[in-house]
């Protein structure tokens, strides 16, 4: 149903150093990358962070990125903080989302929110 999500960021360098750990603990990789746009994946690019000139506006939403089971959540999760990113949420069990739902929230260095979700 989704095509693709973008988030529109304010230095390129800094949140290509936050995405390429959180992705690549999740099984994904750069799928493209140019000056103004690098886009993530698996087998195409779903995921894509640009510079657009304007300034990133936090807790407008968040995306959620899929995470094949716990550990994978808790990988990210350490990889994202390790890369910069700050607390939203630790890892952990959210029943309210749904039976075996498990997530953590992060901050991107713009302070846009990601969530990782495993729903095992």
């Amino acid at each position: 149903m989704i095509d693709h999500v973008g988030f529109e960021v304010a230095e390129m360098r800094r949140s290509g150093a936050f995405y390429d750990p959180v992705f690549f603990a999740l099984g994904a990789r750069r799928t493209f990358e140019s000056e103004h746009a690098i886009a993530y994946g698996v087998n195409g690019p779903e995921f894509w962070v640009v510079v657009r000139g304007r300034p990133p506006a936090p807790a407008y939403g968040h995306v959620a990125l899929r995470a094949n089971g716990r550990a994978a959540v808790d990988a990210a999760y350490g990889a994202g903080l390790a890369a910069g990113g700050r607390d939203d949420g630790p890892p952990g069990p959210r029943p309210q989302y749904g039976r075996g739902c498990y997530a953590a929230y992060l901050l991107d260095p713009d302070g846009l929110r990601v969530e990782l979700v495993s729903r095992r």
